[in-house]
């Protein structure tokens, strides 16, 4: 058990840079970087940490995102605690190497910035750039404020090198990465008790199937993604495990989901991210009308924690699933994982899809307050609606 945190200290910081003190407490070997906007602050930031003698950690700015992965990669391999970030145009040119990194088993933590990819050009919120790398192998976590960053990326850590699989951790661009909150920022010995050093040096002596460098057989190469979807199956028990020694220390908890006024619920929204937010003041003012309403904040999307999902919607009658992003032909990402989920299921809730927030488009509390009025005695409807 985690002794609690006797000494954290309140600040007001931006998501970003709440991002940037969990780094450093987490106090990684090295941190290749590259700059792109909104994520430009966590670089910023840890930068001023090292000027200031406050962060030990080899900070590398390469030429580009894609050369960025591909050193966090290479320090990796050596036993190094490594972090990166970016966003957007910037995850989506570190694609190739993601699939290094995951094949390789390399617990790489990167933080990702949410915002929208081109074409068109834009800077906005908008998740599709990470819920494009889902298939790629990284744990995928999202956070709806700048205290559950950093409080996550600490975490994120802890996952990846007890699984051996990299992790991603997400916030919306500018809801969170430039909103500015006050944020408890842990003491660095309670988190170096929580988060201690993880000797690999004995990591490619192991005897899962990695290839670093030369190519590998087919049998092998079957047998890498065999221990892959083994380690991925520990994911949701250690994401759990994570959360609540944090709490012990924090008095902060967390879990895979977070329910929020269930119980008793006969309409639920289902969403990730700072739509969470929202989300949770629509159902106290639904409350407050007198229509039951709940939240399940997903926070952890890969793997997805269905068995979790199952549980907190069994019974409820109604979910409305709220997603800032768009699959072209599909509609949004997390509806159909929950369709595909609860397929066949007994006691699975009406699922509608709603693309809400799609480009970082604003989404008014009374507009939820609306849909759960509205679609909570509807018939089910597979196909996306499109609300703005």
């Amino acid at each position: 058990m985690n002794a609690p945190i006797r000494n954290e200290n309140l600040q007001l910081l931006n998501g970003n840079h709440a991002v940037a003190w969990g780094v450093r407490l987490a106090s990684p070997d090295v941190a290749p970087l590259y700059p792109i906007t909104p994520q430009t602050p966590i670089l910023e930031k840890l930068i001023d940490f090292k000027s200031a003698d406050l962060l030990g950690t080899e900070i590398l700015t390469p030429e580009s995102e894609h050369s960025a992965m591909a050193a966090a990669v290479a320090a990796s391999a050596t036993g190094a605690r490594v972090f990166s970030a970016t966003s957007s145009q910037g995850l989506l040119l570190m694609h190739e190497l993601l699939h290094y990194a995951a094949g390789s088993r390399l617990p790489i933590v990167l933080f990702n910035v949410n915002r929208t990819p081109a074409a068109p050009w834009g800077f906005w919120p908008d998740q599709i750039d990470s819920l494009s790398q889902r298939d790629t192998g990284w744990v995928q976590l999202y956070s709806e404020t700048p205290q559950e960053s950093l409080d996550t990326v600490i975490q994120a850590f802890r996952i990846a090198e007890a699984s051996e699989l990299p992790v991603m951790v997400n916030h919306d661009a500018f809801y969170v990465s430039h909103a500015v909150e006050p944020v408890s920022v842990p003491d660095q010995g309670a988190v170096e008790l929580y988060l201690p050093k993880v000797d690999r040096s004995m990591w490619l002596d192991t005897d899962i199937g990695r290839a670093i460098g030369a190519p590998i057989g087919q049998d092998g190469w079957n047998r890498t993604r065999r221990e892959m979807d083994a380690a991925m199956q520990t994911i949701v028990g250690l994401t759990k495990d994570a959360g609540k020694a944090w709490g012990e220390m924090s008095g902060r908890p967390y879990a895979p989901l977070e329910l929020y006024r269930c119980d008793d619920a006969e309409v639920v929204f289902v969403t990730m991210g700072s739509m969470a937010g929202t989300a949770r003041e629509a159902v106290d003012r639904l409350r407050e009308s007198g229509v039951a309403a709940g939240l399940v904040k997903v926070r952890l999307f890969r793997p997805m924690p269905m068995a979790d999902l199952h549980a907190a919607l069994a019974d409820i009658p109604c979910a409305l699933v709220l997603d800032r992003n768009y699959s072209p032909g599909v509609g949004g990402v997390l509806h159909q994982e929950l369709m595909a989920g609860f397929y066949g299921a007994e006691n699975a809730p009406r699922i509608f899809g709603f693309l809400t927030g799609v480009g970082g488009t604003n989404v008014p509390v009374e507009m939820l307050e609306k849909l759960a009025v509205d679609y909570r005695q509807a018939k089910q409807n597979n196909n996306p609606i499109w609300v703005e």
